[in-house]
């Protein structure tokens, strides 16, 4: 009924991107802190490739650190509360997130119809759901798109660094949100927008990896891991 298979008894979704529209914010912010550096040293542009690759559904400091690198960009790393105005990689991170947060009060957040309608779906059929985000700001974007009701555990970027998980593509934080519903990898379907995500889904041997294409890289999901790529969670309920 909702497109998984039948051994499947918890979803793990990726927020961003999957669940909401954040993704796009997120991807505007990075924009916005990379490009001056990038400038300031002759290099050409922040793309959304840049993103695809190197940024999206990592940690903050972990994407900072694999973009620069991509870049042949040195920074030191910088003390944990580096100011936002310090180029470090804690500095740069750090910038990036109060961008974000005011592009999110600016812009509002907006969850995928097609995304409530399955979870929705997954609720009624019993399924347990999880949110698994490598966004400090996970809570925060639940509770703006009126989410949090459907969700039993959360894993965002707080906890990863709390408990000091590895970020994607490490499976860690996957198998912390199916550990928080008692759950085995081999029962949870892991729901990922990101190549990092579904190649973490795809390294913790979860049941099943939904991919799900915003922006046109379904045989980079594919590559990476998923064993199913949609457009919209609502395909899986064959209403599209």
């Amino acid at each position: 009924m909702i497109g998984l298979p039948d051994h499947i008894t918890a979803c793990l979704f990726d927020l961003d991107g999957v669940l909401t529209g954040t993704a796009a914010l997120h991807r505007a912010a990075w924009k916005e802190t990379f490009d001056p550096l990038l400038v300031a040293r002759g290099l050409p542009e922040f793309t959304e490739a840049d993103y695809n690759n190197h940024v999206d559904g990592r940690p903050r400091f972990d994407g900072v650190r694999t973009f620069l690198l991509s870049r042949g960009i040195d920074l030191p790393e910088g003390p944990p509360d580096a100011e936002p105005s310090d180029d470090s990689v804690q500095g740069v991170g750090n910038r990036k997130n109060v961008l974000v947060q005011q592009i999110i009060a600016e812009r509002g957040v907006n969850p995928f119809p097609g995304s409530v309608r399955y979870l929705d779906a997954a609720k009624k059929a019993g399924l347990r759901i999880a949110v698994v985000t490598s966004s400090a700001n996970g809570e925060a974007v639940l509770n703006a798109a009126d989410l949090s009701g459907y969700v039993e555990a959360r894993v965002d970027g707080l906890v990863i660094a709390e408990r000091k998980l590895h970020g994607k593509p490490a499976p860690d934080s996957f198998v912390a949100g199916a550990e928080a519903l008692g759950t085995a990898p081999a029962n949870a379907a892991v729901f990922e927008d990101a190549l990092s995500g579904v190649q973490a889904g795809k390294a913790g041997h979860f049941g099943f990896v939904v991919g799900v294409d915003r922006v046109g890289q379904a045989d980079e999901l594919r590559a990476h891991g998923a064993d199913i790529v949609v457009t919209d969670l609502a395909e899986l309920l064959g209403d599209l």
